[in-house]
């Protein structure tokens, strides 16, 4: 029996200026199939979905759209909307000051008999509703500003599907959540395709490709390279298709002579929004020079908070930092600045750049006593600086006067390190400097982490991705329920151990 059709996009171009981010691209997709689209940042995987989702209006791209046999033309995300198609966007895009229940119904609230009135006892119900479906177990009141990211994901999700989509698209939808939550994702996506609605699926986890999907399309450059069926998949095949070459070393780990001992950090203590409670407890470690040192932990084990408290931008409520033996105060992150630490954050877009701004101003953003004599900015030496470190870190941008929103997000991360460079950093804190960011890029930034160390720099590493910690870093520390549960050297680490004592069993 023949599949029925339900989507088809012909001959898509789009053009941003000088760069053409889409070269006539053809997809098709089959009711109840789940079809993956992966490729490198800057493929066009994102550019190509905003399109479907009427992100791009009609009327700025050529081509042409049919959905279940009828060619439609969106002018906003309405349109899709109407016509069954959900996106759940990479960047978490829900009004942080409203409450849980209002995102899931924005545009769709429930009334009372009396016009204009909101019936909050059925949104709360639906709300509870949506919830239950995808378990995630959340207030529908609770303002989603206290939410965690991956409990907003999993919100992003049951706001989708609240929507009862025929065309569900997910871009990088797992990489802020739990392992628990992935796997309940992967529960939803398959009672969907059961139910005959089609998925599109953009992940940089190829295992959750090769395990999920129907079919694969590569993109690379803005041009489709091959479609796969599942049973001719071979991993090495579909990478060197993303990356137009082989991959020879996907951690080019490099030998480094590790020096003194450069941060100290002793009893650590850290609050949590809950009252009387704490996110980390008494913890301490040590960081040398040259050394990748990996922070470890199932998400929400207190990671990131500890890091952030390190760094000035949380508070803490006890515990000493020493750098090169001296104890040093750090009240805010200018402190950690002035020290000559750096923090490349969780969300890029949140706290890593500012998106208003181009390339240059965004690299410079944290330099500003570098390119300035007596307050006044000194344009040609901002150029000559920011330059150099663009073009070391091989941005992929038609210039420094590119706003960073028109960037792939590994392109966007590259912009984030060369804004801590710039800075003449000598202890940089990595939180998750991988999240979303495709194959080739990981390698480069990788790179770019082992020639810091190299000229001495001490880097703290945090990353889910266990592969890629165990790889790269030298020595571990693992936290389980916010305090340190185990160390590891390089030479006794196994995955195994790792997850053991992740999950307190050790």
């Amino acid at each position: 029996m023949e599949q029925k059709k339900v989507l088809e996009m012909k001959h898509i171009t789009k053009q941003f200026y000088s760069v053409r981010a889409l070269d006539d691209v053809s997809i098709e997709l089959f009711e109840g199939e789940i079809l993956a689209v992966v490729g490198e940042n800057g493929a066009g995987k994102s550019t190509l979905m905003k399109i479907l989702s009427g992100s791009y209006p009609c009327n700025t791209y050529s081509g042409e759209l049919w959905v279940n046999g009828a060619q439609v033309r969106f002018l906003h995300t309405s349109d899709a909307e109407k016509v069954g198609i959900e996106m759940i966007y990479q960047e978490i895009s829900l009004m942080r000051d409203l409450s849980v229940a209002e995102n899931i119904l924005l545009g769709r609230l429930p009334q009372t008999k009396i016009k204009g009135l909101i019936d909050k006892k059925a949104m709360r119900k639906a709300a509870l509703d949506a919830l239950e479906n995808i378990g995630l177990d959340i207030d529908p009141d609770e303002l989603v500003r206290r939410l965690s990211t991956s409990q907003m994901q999993m919100l992003s999700i049951a706001k989708a599907l609240y929507r009862n989509p025929r065309i569900l698209v997910l871009d990088e939808p797992t990489s802020a959540l739990t392992e628990k939550e992935t796997d309940r994702l992967m529960e939803i996506l398959s009672s969907l395709k059961q139910r005959g609605i089609s998925c599109i699926y953009i992940s940089h986890k190829l295992d959750e490709v090769f395990s999920l999907t129907d079919r694969i399309t590569v993109l690379r450059d803005g041009k489709v390279i091959n479609n796969y069926p599942r049973e001719e998949v071979v991993p090495d095949r579909i990478v060197e298709d993303m990356v137009g070459r082989k991959v020879e070393n996907m951690y080019p780990k490099v030998k480094v002579d590790i020096g003194e001992e450069i941060l100290r950090v002793e009893n650590f203590t850290v609050p949590s929004t809950i009252s009387g409670k704490n996110v980390n407890e008494d913890i301490s470690f040590t960081l040398r020079r040259g050394e990748i040192l990996g922070i470890g932990g199932l998400v929400g084990a207190g990671r990131s908070e500890l890091v952030n408290a390190v760094f000035g931008a949380i508070k803490h409520t006890s515990g000493r930092v020493f750098i090169d033996g001296k104890e040093v105060q750090i009240n805010s992150p200018e402190d950690a600045k002035l020290l000559k630490m750096g923090l490349l954050t969780e969300d890029r877009r949140t706290s890593g750049f500012v998106g208003t701004m181009d390339l240059k101003e965004n690299i410079s953003l944290a330099s500003f006593e570098k390119i300035s004599r007596r307050g006044i900015l000194r344009k040609k030496e901002e150029e000559k600086l920011t330059k150099s470190y663009y073009d070391a870190l091989a941005v992929k941008a038609p210039g420094l006067e590119t706003n960073i929103m028109n960037l792939s997000g590994g392109n966007q991360q590259k912009i984030v390190l060369a804004k801590w460079l710039m800075c003449g950093v000598e202890i940089l804190f990595l939180d998750e400097p991988t999240r979303g960011i495709d194959v080739a890029v990981k390698v480069e930034i990788y790179k770019i982490m082992f020639d810091l160390a190299k000229k001495g720099v001490g880097i703290v590493m945090i990353s889910s991705e266990l592969p890629e910690l165990l790889a790269v870093c030298d020595r571990f520390i693992v936290i389980a329920n916010g305090r340190i549960s185990a160390t590891f050297d390089k030479e006794e680490i196994t995955e195994e151990l790792f997850m053991k004592a992740a999950t307190n069993l050790l």
